[in-house]
């Protein structure tokens, strides 16, 4: 598509136009994708992934969780709204939810020592299953003339022309979304910079990823996923279990150091079972003066982390944390230490080395009143791996409801902290696409 200006009478082709461009194709991106094309079925789109494939928050594990307030930042989104979006994104995912078993008793358990158990319609595909899911949208997406370019990344973009600069070309656009996610987290920053947009960047969740046998943790046979809130701004998250694994991401700081955050996944119920499931503990911190930045501080503990490990996350056996002693790779599969670390990568040794006390004192007394409710999670030889830290933090300051937060330009899904999750991420894709929408005067069909 090829914007055209007139020089002296004569009509030049400049380059290319796009009625919205968008940057990344995670589920924000494809949410505002699909939504653009309810309500203008022409629009000329553009998807930016830097990656060679979709890499975003379905990929991994794809679990999605369909109750209000779970994936919705509450400075952002209120109830009502949040309920609006969230029937949308069910209507057109069609998920299936899982069965929850036995809810009030681990409810009634976790209430008597302070600690609430959040009640959760949720879906799981698995990784292998978020793969097909992905495969089948982006094949929508062409057949509706959307143009999706892999292996490019943008770069930066010029407000007032309403251009787009990628590693590969200029282009117009009548609208820009960036959508790129928890990875583009310091990119996002980079570019807000750029083009004067104000931003917080002060808080951050910091933790440690739990590897255990299922019969230690047997609540995920009734909740795949259970949300957990413990005194101290302390959470579980992202259970999973079946063929659970434990994995690494690799990010990269500004200044080019590269450090690993851990995660977990899971495939579906085709593949077979491996007894094992994971899950983080996360304890959330709010920064004030004299840090300026939180994610500043959250890679200078992922780098720390690093030089203790030796380049790699660190996996300590609950047993071994206990007796104030590190873990050992000869220790790993002796006696109690019945099990092998999926994540075979990372170095045994002491997380209480890396991980501040402020994290790890809340950390573990979320632990210890877990195993009152679920006896049997701080068996000696569950594993702690470290470091487990999410960047969706950045928080601009937007002009509108529908996230612009410069002209004509939008900002959304967890790298923007519009969302935490996958269906807040495809909600605030909704929402932005529908202040487009409005902008141009376009008409849902």
């Amino acid at each position: 598509m090829f914007a055209k200006q007139y020089i002296n009478g004569i009509i030049d082709e400049v380059m290319e136009y796009y009625d919205c461009i968008i940057a990344g194709s995670g589920p924000a991106g494809l949410g505002a994708a699909f939504q653009l094309l309810s309500c203008k079925p022409d629009a000329r789109i553009l998807i930016l992934e830097k990656a060679e494939i979709s890499s975003g928050g379905l990929r991994n594990d794809c679990k999605m969780n369909f109750t209000f307030p779970v994936g919705f930042p509450g400075e952002y989104w209120e109830r009502g709204k949040a309920e609006e979006y969230l029937a949308q994104v069910e209507e057109f995912l069609k998920p299936e939810i899982l069965e929850q078993k036995q809810f009030d008793v681990y409810e009634k358990r976790a209430a008597r020592i302070g600690v609430e158990l959040l009640r959760i319609r949720q879906s799981h595909l698995g990784t292998d299953g978020g793969i097909q899911l992905i495969k089948a949208l982006v094949s929508q997406l062409t057949a509706k003339q959307v143009e999706i370019s892999f292996g490019e990344s943008l770069i930066t973009a010029e407000e007032k022309d309403h251009m787009a600069v990628t590693g590969k070309r200029e282009a117009h656009y009548g609208a820009l979304i960036v959508a790129p996610g928890r990875h583009g987290f310091d990119f996002l920053r980079r570019f807000m910079t750029e083009l004067g947009i104000p931003y917080a960047d002060n808080s951050i969740d910091v933790g440690i990823r739990l590897e255990t046998k299922i019969e230690h943790y047997p609540i995920v046979k009734d909740y795949y996923d259970p949300k957990f809130i413990f005194p101290e701004r302390t959470r579980t998250f992202c259970t999973n279990s079946g063929s659970a694994h434990v994995v690494q991401e690799r990010y990269t700081t500004p200044s080019g150091q590269h450090y690993y955050s851990v995660n977990g996944h899971s495939y579906s119920e085709n593949r077979p079972p491996n007894g094992l499931v994971n899950f983080a503990v996360l304890r959330s911190v709010a920064f004030t003066e004299p840090i300026a930045s939180g994610q500043d501080y959250a890679e200078y503990l992922a780098t720390l982390a690093m030089l203790t490990g030796g380049g790699h996350p660190v996996m300590q056996r609950v047993g071994d944390f206990r007796l104030g002693k590190r873990t050992t790779a000869d220790g790993l599969n002796t006696d109690l230490n019945d099990f092998r670390p999926t994540l075979s990568s990372a170095t045994p040794g002491d997380i209480s080395l890396a991980l501040p006390s402020k994290f790890l004192d809340s950390i573990w007394k979320a632990l210890k009143l877990l195993d009152t409710i679920i006896p049997g999670i701080l068996h000696p030889s569950t594993i702690m791996y470290y470091p487990e830290i999410k960047l969706y933090a950045n928080k601009p300051i937007f002009r509108d409801y529908y996230f612009m937060a410069a002209r004509d330009i939008y900002l959304i899904g967890d790298g923007a902290g519009t969302s935490r999750g996958i269906t807040g991420a495809w909600a605030s894709g909704l929402r932005a696409a529908d202040g487009i929408a409005a902008r141009n005067g376009w008409t849902a069909a």
